[in-house]
């Protein structure tokens, strides 16, 4: 591969991604390839001198070089480095795709984050608490860029989803008490009010579509930079009711052809879908009957 024709600056945003699903410390790698820890943070910036280094760092990280050159596909096991790596691709677009369930966590209102550390202890996975408060940090992070920045914004959503989202309420375990359903219920209902002021509040730069078919169970985004395809994201991690931050294989690809058939599959789910003022009335329907 031509020097010339290498995005370093990707390849470094991709190093940080995959130091942090790894659970290493910028200290850890610096140790191991016997740099400074000041040497980690410029490779993580793009300063990457010896193209021999990705070697060992794929080593390191458990990946490949293909992957931290971008050529293959990115794999992620844990929500942490996948959700660093949305981040990263978040604050480079000026329009975003999306279909996450119930509906995307960056149009969560500023309480969610703190109801989904509660669904996550209820969740009961101690062995994750560290990768759980690092992911949870990285989610803070990448709300507060996508408020001051707000790209174009997309949303996909699935009725059912919706509707479940109302009937579970906002839960780690189902194994609660009816007192206590009742209370998450409320606040699932809440998250939906905040959902429709935020789409009559920003109906220039936020659109969303509301299905009744048949959607898709693994959610995905699809990232461009003034039309050109940045990325599509895959993802088997939920931050709805029932959360998982920890179990699953998530991928991000630049492949061509991954983001031309996700783009059409989203295209396709749109067009027959509620829109806008439509879709807002489905969403206020929806409220009514729970």
């Amino acid at each position: 591969m031509d020097n010339s024709t290498i995005d370093y600056f990707s390849i470094g945003q991709r190093l940080r991604a995959y130091r942090i699903a790894a659970s290493l410390k910028a200290e850890d790698v610096a140790k191991n390839l016997k740099i400074s820890r000041a040497a980690v943070y410029r490779l993580e910036k793009g300063e990457i001198i010896k193209i021999e280094t990705l070697d060992r760092l794929a080593s390191l990280l458990d990946t490949s070089v293909t992957s931290l050159l971008g050529v293959d596909t990115e794999y992620y096991s844990s929500g942490d480095g996948f959700f660093e790596r949305m981040r990263q691709l978040e604050e480079q677009s000026t329009q975003i795709y999306s279909h996450f369930d119930p509906f995307s966590f960056l149009l969560t209102s500023n309480n969610y984050l703190q109801h989904l550390a509660t669904m996550l202890a209820e969740a009961n996975m101690p062995q994750n608490e560290k990768k759980i408060a690092t992911t949870l940090a990285i989610l803070k992070e990448r709300k507060g860029n996508f408020h001051s920045s707000f790209p174009q914004f997309m949303n996909l959503i699935g009725l059912q989803n919706v509707e479940r989202f109302l009937h579970l309420g906002l839960v780690g375990s189902l194994n609660i008490s009816p007192s206590k359903k009742m209370e998450r219920c409320l606040l699932a209902r809440k998250e939906v009010e905040h959902l429709i002021e935020l789409l009559e509040e920003k109906g220039d730069s936020l659109e969303i579509a509301i299905t009744q078919e048949s959607i898709p169970s693994l959610t995905f985004q699809i990232f461009y930079q003034q039309q050109r395809p940045l990325g599509l994201a895959i993802s088997p991690f939920r931050l709805g009711e029932l959360p998982n931050v920890c179990s699953g294989i998530a991928s991000v690809t630049a492949s061509n052809d991954a983001i031309k058939r996700y783009q059409n599959l989203f295209d396709n789910l749109w067009k027959n879908s509620a829109k806008n003022k439509q879709a807002i009335n489905l969403l206020k329907k929806t409220l009514e009957r729970y």
